[in-house]
């Protein structure tokens, strides 16, 4: 058997450009002549607001380990000098495709169904009264230009804050050169503008904020003489540098936000579309962030793209979207209308967004009422701010009920909204912690103790998604109602963990990280390694976000020279190379991209036909392993079961519609194309919704 060097380039695929290769992929749907126009702009705001996080998080932290130590190897095999050298290049062809597709192929398909994102040099006369009023009354007095010379210093800018360099060229009082001015807009404004009808008749017309203040930029400078403006945008490390063991984490953590704000910057956008900067106002910019001209990236548009998801919100076009569906319920739920006893019948599989989250909802909501119900605890990463679930956290805290919230302060971007989360549940008299020292809690986990006759009884609920109700229309996850024992016992102890001082306890069915998840996933694939070493059937299928680990990936090179069939559906970022001669034959790497995110975690291991199927809040990778707490269920009821390996694992292998496969230099093609067209999603929804509205459970 051929040994595998494990940081070898040529074995190993780099994290970051595995993140750019995702994206390019979801970039694709917008060029999707079959899918709804609205929708295809959707898919170009995601990934310009994916691109945002990339330079938050993962080249920020590239930056950082270049500027303190250079000669650190990555687990890919590259420096971080040399990941940025291939990273800064894929995302300027990642610019030129997006701003290509905004202007060449959307920006004219919505004005065939007559939709304008007008720019000022198209404004007719009246627009551009009706413009110009409003930026007297709405813009104008918000608005602050502040020259940059010896008395005026440049302004502070806040990360991804839209603000404007304005290049002057006269003379001062004092007889100096001013040089530049700058200006910021305000979060507070829209930054997409829909005309009124009155002036725009059947069509729908919007103009964006910056061109707006672009074409009346000089109502600020009266008298001077305006070389240019132009829009741009600075990216900053969004990384929480504080220390768990501090002794008031939420205060603390609410200037942390604010320092995040003004953090070092990882990239700096210029729009170009109307005119090109000067070098003059290039170096200025690039000295004054600190950076170098690698981290200037020039936009041919809005720097600001994400925003445009505004005209979604703004449009009643149903026709330019994906039709409307209801989500299903399943069967035990729609026999019996008591949750509670439903639950004590059968444990009851939600496959999300097909089936509705609403259950999970609902027996949040029972928890306040019922009298007999002792306790309610959850783990909180991800809920959203207008969160039903956690107002029935606090409604259950101020009827008496004991409620225990894990609040994961450190869930990126969502801190604080958790901050805010965590003072209201305290207020009501919520147990509050904060997870592990260390470690974030990032399982998925609702107990309800209920007393009944014979007892008290525990009602859980494990997921692969966040407790999210907006996502959970949008994301594919599954998610376990049970009252099974075995089950529910080790989820007591594993909040017993949290609330106490974070060290294992008796868990005997669940597996969790950081304590014995990875030992699992490497013995079930070097049971399989054995197993196809032993002349026996050995089948592996993993289905996950990221596959990043590098001695899992290890483990399933050597699984596949020992001949074991394995399939790997990774939505986002794979570092494993498939189809590699002498390596990965036996490996098939597939992604899907569709209607919804893929989300779910699910591992199949055939086990001599034992056929063991998890389900888990965890990805392959070293955080998820090693930094996080994550549980990975075994599905011990054979009916859900094959739901699992059915919805969940075989309708994404047939899947030859939304289907990307990996070859074996990393690169992706689109779409098998043979034999009848088979998209998984599609099938799903029409196997899980409701043909008509259930009245068991509100949705």
């Amino acid at each position: 058997m051929q040994e595998c060097v494990l940081t070898s380039k040529e074995v190993i695929l780099n994290r970051e450009l595995g993140l750019i290769q995702f994206y390019r992929r979801v970039l694709s749907q917008a060029l999707n002549e079959s899918l709804p126009l609205l929708e295809r702009l959707n898919y170009l705001c995601i990934v310009s607001k994916n691109c945002d996080e990339l330079f938050e998080v993962r080249v920020a932290r590239l930056l950082k380990i270049n500027r303190d130590n250079p000669t650190k190897v990555l687990d890919d095999g590259l420096t971080a000098n040399q990941a940025l050298f291939m990273v800064r290049n894929a995302v300027v062809a990642l610019y030129d495709e997006i701003y290509h597709i905004y202007n060449a192929v959307i920006k004219p398909q919505l004005r065939k169904q007559g939709i304008y994102i007008l720019e000022a040099e198209k404004w007719n006369a009246e627009q551009r009264q009706w413009v110009y009023n409003y930026f007297i009354t709405e813009l104008k007095p918000v608005l602050t230009p502040i020259s940059v010379d010896p008395t005026h210093p440049f302004p502070r800018v806040p990360n991804k804050n839209l603000h404007f360099a304005i290049e002057l060229n006269t003379k001062t009082q004092a007889g100096a050169t001013a040089g530049i001015a700058v200006i910021e807009a305000p979060r507070i404004l829209p930054r997409v503008i829909k005309l009124p009808q009155a002036i725009t008749g059947h069509q729908q017309q919007f103009i964006l904020l910056q061109d707006i203040i672009r074409a009346h930029v000089s109502e600020f400078f009266v008298g001077v003489s305006i070389q240019g403006c132009y829009p741009f945008r600075v990216t900053r490390n969004a990384e929480i540098n504080l220390k768990y063991d501090v002794k008031n984490l939420p205060s603390l953590m609410r200037q942390e936000l604010q320092n995040r704000k003004y953090a070092d910057c990882s990239r700096l956008e210029l729009d170009i579309s109307s005119a090109i900067p000067s070098p003059y106002m290039i170096d200025i910019l690039l000295k004054q962030f600190q950076i170098s001209e690698h981290d200037l990236y020039l936009a041919h548009g809005p720097v600001n793209l994400s925003r445009l998801e505004d005209i979604l919100h703004m449009l009643d076009y149903p026709q330019l979207k994906f039709p409307a569906y209801t989500p299903g319920l399943p069967l035990p739920l729609r026999k019996n209308k008591d949750l509670f006893a439903a639950m004590r019948k059968s444990d009851i599989l939600i496959h999300t967004p097909y089936q509705s989250f609403n259950p999970v909802i609902e027996l949040t909501k029972l928890a306040v009422t019922d009298p007999e119900v002792i306790s309610i605890k959850m783990t909180v990463y991800r809920t959203g701010t207008d969160s039903e679930l956690a107002q029935n956290l606090i409604l259950a805290a101020k009827a008496g009920k004991e409620v225990v919230a894990s609040i994961e302060l450190f869930a990126r971007f969502d801190e604080e909204a958790n901050v805010e989360l965590a003072n209201a549940l305290e207020k009501a008299g919520a147990h509050v912690v904060y997870g592990i020292m260390g470690y974030k809690v990032h399982a998925k986990m609702l107990l309800i103790e209920r007393r009944e006759k014979d007892g008290i009884r525990n009602y859980v609920h494990l997921g692969t998604g966040n407790y999210h109700q907006h996502t959970a229309k949008l994301y594919s996850d599954f998610g376990l109602l049970t009252t099974n024992p075995l089950i529910t016992n080790d989820v007591n102890n594993i909040f017993a963990q949290i609330t106490g001082l974070g060290q294992a306890g008796k868990i005997n069915t669940i597996y969790q990280a950081p304590f014995n998840l990875f030992a699992l996933i490497m013995h079930s694939i070097e049971r399989e390694t054995i197993n196809a070493q032993n002349g026996k059937a050995a089948r592996i299928i993993a289905k996950m976000n990221s596959l990043l680990e590098n001695q899992v990936i290890h483990a399933l090179y050597r699984a596949s020279q020992a001949g074991v069939k394995i399939t790997l559906i990774v939505r986002g970022a794979c570092a494993l190379r498939p189809q590699l001669a002498g390596i990965s034959e036996n490996i098939e790497v597939r992604s899907i991209i569709g209607r919804f995110l893929e989300h779910s975690r699910v591992f199949y291991f055939y086990n001599d036909g034992a056929e063991d199927v998890y389900i888990a809040s965890a990805d392959w990778m070293k955080r998820n392993f090693f930094r996080r707490v994550e549980t990975c269920i075994p599905i011990l009821d054979k009916a859900i079961k094959r739901r699992i390996i059915s919805e969940g694992l075989n309708y994404y292998l047939r899947d030859n519609l939304n289907a990307w496969i990996m070859d074996s230099n990393g690169n992706y093609s689109c779409g098998l194309k043979r034999g009848k067209k088979f998209s998984a999603q599609d099938e799903l929804l029409k196997k899980l919704q409701h043909k008509t509205p259930t009245l068991v459970i509100r949705e």
